[in-house]
């Protein structure tokens, strides 16, 4: 953490700038306190980079909308009930919310929502110390609540201490919130910090309770916790919590699965190596986007078969088929995470088309199997071109030297068959249309089958031209009669 000048001179920046001050200025002239909170004065301690600002205000939902539409005319309701409202002020995006509490009922998915009057119980009810401070605005005066905490340690202790804390005790925190234990293992994640032991003895006791919390919210946070620089830190943190058994359980079940030698280690660490190493390529390979979720998702999932599959064979270990088993069962938790079906399909092609490569480096393709290899991957290539290369974490240098080399002879190959042939675009020199004008027979399943016949052509032997792709398509059509 920078030094505490530094970090006051950052919120101090904040302060000053055009949309905060105007925001500050209007709230006070109407007698109501402001105050830049959580997540921004956090970043801005740390030294981070400040991209959200949410402010709290004793204002009520109606006065802050008020408010606003008396500064912009880009106001609108984020979630009325729960007392946010947002606004583009001078060109910021800022969300400003009522002072409240918020608590969830032992069954209920939502929690009951009312307003506070004071900062310091809004600052009481949220997640984590260094979450609960707030600089009031426009008089920059710092609180914050956590040093009335038991403990004595107050958000700006934990900050320097790098440790996550609830302001409160864990488990009333996480009763209120189950969500709260997700966002720990994130935070932990984010931030580089420690969790505090009582609080990770907290979540490890209400991990059941996070089953009423909705699937699109379990979701959401998990992609934020996917999407740090390194998630594995939170991720391990969810495991051995239970936690990740509540909504990822295929994920707990690699912990005991051995690799494929049954030696140095299990198929859960090397699933954590490989998201690593794909996190790493992306950034070396300036890969677009990034961070790439599906790719991260295929990452972490590619191996879940294998505890289905796993087979002790002549005194070793065999998992058959844990590409296709391992999409299916990646399909299925995606789709209960309630993930768009968009990522849920090409999440699942990375993994069942992990393994297809591994075979290169023992006996060199054939332009036919590189073609069939980038039409399998089609939008997916170069996900599948890092999530393939990550897959190696062999201890073996010069095993993994060889699999290297043979990786970048397979994308020079692809390389020079796309230039050569439109690989992107693969597709035979005849259409449907051409199809029924040659052949004399209407639309219908048979036209779909002389296609494909004429893309295996394609496939196999690069382009042939229309006159030769015709003669193909006629030999072929009289060994259907």
């Amino acid at each position: 953490m920078r030094p505490i000048a530094e970090s006051m001179d950052a919120l101090r920046a904040i302060a000053d700038s055009a949309p905060v001050a105007e925001l500050a200025s209007a709230f006070a002239e109407r007698g109501h306190e402001f105050a830049l909170v959580g997540g921004p004065v956090r970043d801005a301690l740390l030294g981070r980079p400040v991209t959200d600002l949410d402010f709290t205000t004793s204002a009520r939902p109606d006065e802050t909308r008020a408010i606003l539409d008396s500064l912009t005319k880009n106001v609108w309701e984020v979630g009325r009930d729960f007392g946010t409202i947002a606004a583009r002020v001078h060109g910021e995006t800022v969300e400003i919310t009522t002072y409240r509490a918020e608590i969830y009922r032992d069954d209920s998915r939502k929690p009951d929502v009312s307003f506070g009057d004071t900062i310091e119980g809004d600052l009481v009810r949220r997640d984590f110390t260094i979450n609960a401070l707030a600089l009031m605005l426009p008089e920059l005066r710092l609180v914050d609540v956590g040093t009335a905490s038991e403990s004595g340690f107050g958000g700006l202790e934990d900050l320097l201490a790098g440790r996550i804390r609830t302001p409160g005790s864990p488990e009333a925190s996480f009763t209120d919130d189950p969500l709260r234990m997700l966002r720990a293992a994130r935070f932990a994640a984010q931030l580089g910090f420690e969790v505090a032991p009582e609080t990770r003895s907290a979540m490890a006791e209400f991990a059941e309770r996070l089953d009423i919390i909705s699937a699109e919210r379990i979701r959401d946070e998990f992609v934020k916790l996917l999407t740090t620089d390194d998630p594995v830190p939170g991720i391990r943190l969810l495991v051995d919590t239970g936690l990740a058994d509540r909504f990822l359980p295929e994920l707990t079940a690699l912990v005991a699965t051995q690799d494929d030698h049954g030696r140095h280690k299990d198929v859960y660490e090397h699933s954590l190596t490989v998201l690593r190493q794909a996190i790493e390529l992306e950034a070396a390979r300036g890969h677009d986007p990034s961070p790439d979720i599906v790719l991260r998702i295929a990452a972490l999932l590619h191996d879940i078969g294998k505890p289905a599959t796993r087979r002790f064979e002549r005194g070793g270990v065999t998992f058959h088929h844990h590409d296709v088993v391992g999409a299916k069962l990646a399909k299925k938790r995606l789709r209960e995470l309630r993930f768009d079906n968009d990522t849920v399909k090409r999440a699942a092609r990375l993994i069942e088309l992990h393994l297809r490569f591994f075979g290169y480096s023992d006996q060199q393709w054939t332009d036919s199997a590189v073609r069939r290899y980038v039409r399998d991957a089609g939008g997916e290539l170069e996900q599948l071109h890092i999530l393939t290369r990550a897959d190696v974490t062999t201890r073996n240098r010069r095993k993994a030297e060889r699999l290297e080399h043979a990786y970048d002879d397979i994308e020079r190959r692809i390389a020079e068959l796309a230039e050569a042939e439109e690989l992107a675009a693969v597709r035979p020199e005849l259409d449907g249309e051409r199809i029924m004008e040659i052949l004399g027979i209407p639309p219908g399943p048979l036209v779909g089958r002389a296609y494909k016949h004429l893309l295996e052509v394609r496939l196999d032997e690069g382009p042939i031209g229309e006159e030769a792709a015709e003669a193909r398509l006629r030999a072929w059509f009289a060994e259907q009669a």
